[in-house]
């Protein structure tokens, strides 16, 4: 996964319906981070992990062009939110697995342990209800742990189904992003309002943590790995 800031996603100038392919053309990379993926242990979860980065860009069911949407900096950022793929969000092809592993109590073996884990949302999902609601629903929503630390939290809640082999320093930029954090003030409020059933409590919490610079994938795709040739027997 290739990352990028994109300087002007969300100036006010923009056209509605412009993505970020379109608007991001002047975008700064942060670089690539290489993933390694527990196919054998979670088939399932990492072939649609697999199909979601290699889905064609053009039917927009792909991560490519979409945003990073969380940070919650010191633990992880979130990827692959659904919605309309022109506001940076994500929508799987209609033939994406069902993923049963997600009510087998072996897939959550795994612990987010250390920085650069990665996890498939579920405690932490940050889809809409709606949307949830759809029987053709697919989370492939994703996290991925940024440290210092573990955490502990999200075990046996979500599923570790890989971990990052390259690219932890651009998984550290993308956790310095400055995100918004409301005021003690704002929260109460919104505690307050959340507790007497205010829906536009959970619409306030929407933009919470979000990063104040956009960051998006700007390219995803599989590497072949190829076995390094043997070493020749020794005398």
């Amino acid at each position: 996964m290739d990352f990028s800031l994109c300087p002007n996603y969300f100036l006010p100038n923009r056209t509605l319906g412009d993505n970020l392919s379109t608007l991001c053309s002047d975008s700064t990379p942060l670089g690539r981070v290489v993933l390694g993926l527990y196919g054998n242990l979670l088939p399932v979860t990492v072939s649609n992990f697999k199909s979601m980065c290699l889905a064609s860009n053009s039917t927009a069911s792909s991560y490519k062009n979409t945003l990073v949407h969380k940070i919650f900096p010191g633990r992880y950022f979130l990827a692959g939110r659904q919605g309309r793929p022109d506001k940076g969000e994500v929508r799987p092809p209609h033939d994406l697995a069902r993923n049963t592993e997600t009510v087998d109590s072996k897939a959550f073996s795994l612990t987010h342990s250390r920085p650069g884990v990665v996890s498939l949302s579920l405690s932490e999902n940050d889809d809409d209800e709606e949307i949830k609601l759809d029987p053709g629903y697919r989370n492939v929503e994703f996290l991925i742990t940024t440290g210092p630390g573990p955490c502990p939290d999200l075990d046996n809640k979500n599923i570790v189904f890989g971990t990052v082999l390259e690219g932890l320093d651009v998984v550290t930029a993308i956790a310095s992003i400055p995100t918004y954090q409301p005021s003690e003030r704002i929260r109460q409020f919104n505690d307050l309002a959340e507790f007497f059933g205010d829906e536009r409590a959970q619409n306030a919490r929407a933009i919470w943590n979000r990063p104040l610079t956009t960051v998006y994938i700007s390219d995803c795709g599989e590497l072949k790995v190829t076995q390094p040739p043997l070493s020749p027997s020794l005398p």
